[in-house]
């Protein structure tokens, strides 16, 4: 997703988060979720995203949900179209002015993949109940990031004109290292690290300068 700010035009196809690894065809698994005793509907998985996303606080609209799956005129995905071969989904969001993404592919359905990042939202909304840690810190691993060639800023999460130290841009770079690294399932790659290191740098060397 080039854009940082969720747009129309990544609902279809599919826009795959910059960074994030993909599942291989053959190492996609069924799913055992289910709705009504049934196997999950891309209706139903639709319907539990959009629950979770509006109990995590999502407003109307600070949302876009990406797929193979063609979207209909209210920009979801249509409930009976057919399978594509590629079932991933990605999640693209904005909460408490950060922009976010999840994204799945783990399954072999595009009905799974929504209902896992349903669940996966559940999982984290809990972190508040149990005293533990903060949404803020749960999610601080699943920032949008920005396209190739935007600044260093927007990799760490700085804003524009705000003032950063080398402390400060240290403690940035290992919480998303943490995520983003290649040894890290589903969120970590290659490419996300490189990005996350040429951020360090510039941002080091602007700061020194």
């Amino acid at each position: 997703m080039g854009r940082a700010v969720p747009d129309a035009r990544d609902r279809y196809p599919l826009s795959w988060p910059l960074g994030w690894k993909r599942t291989s065809r053959h190492d996609r698994k069924r799913a055992s979720f289910q709705s009504a005793r049934q196997a999950m509907t891309i209706a139903a998985g639709l319907r539990r995203l959009l629950g979770e996303l509006g109990r995590l606080g999502v407003a109307e609209g600070d949302w876009v949900i990406s797929t193979n799956v063609p979207t209909r005129l209210d920009g979801l995905p249509y409930a009976q179209a057919r399978e594509p071969d590629d079932p991933g989904v990605a999640v693209y969001f904005r909460l408490k002015k950060q922009d976010r993404v999840l994204a799945c592919d783990t399954w072999t359905r595009v009905a799974d993949n929504l209902t896992a990042v349903a669940q996966h939202i559940d999982a984290l909304r809990r972190i508040d109940r149990y005293g533990v840690g903060t949404l803020e810190q749960a999610f601080a691993g699943y920032q949008a990031l920005p396209a190739k060639g935007q600044t260093w800023r927007a990799t760490l999460g700085f804003g524009p004109t705000q003032d950063v130290s080398e402390e400060a841009i240290d403690a940035a770079y290992w919480a998303r290292a943490k995520v983003m690294h290649p040894d890290v399932p589903q969120t970590g790659s290659h490419d996300a690290m490189a990005t996350l290191n040429e951020a360090r740098a510039d941002a080091l060397r602007e700061v020194r300068a």
